[in-house]
């Protein structure tokens, strides 16, 4: 396995898998609820369902950019 391979992205994939994850909306959502709550932030994952929109344009930006989830989270 290449070095560097595993990101911290949705469930610790790598990059594409993430990045393929965050850009469909159902698979996004479900993660992002996910992942929010598994750290404890559970008005995240309130507002996650709440106002979807927003961070799934957010959750998606960081994934390309950042390569992990990194705000709002």
């Amino acid at each position: 396995m290449a070095k560097g391979s595993k990101g911290k992205g949705y469930l610790n994939l790598g990059y594409l898998a993430s990045v393929i994850l965050a850009i469909i909306p159902i698979t996004n959502l479900l993660l992002g609820v996910y992942s929010r709550f598994t750290k404890k932030n559970l008005p995240g994952a309130i507002f996650n369902i709440l106002l979807f929109p927003l961070f799934w344009v957010i959750d998606l930006i960081c994934i390309v950019i950042y390569r992990k989830l990194k705000f709002l989270i």
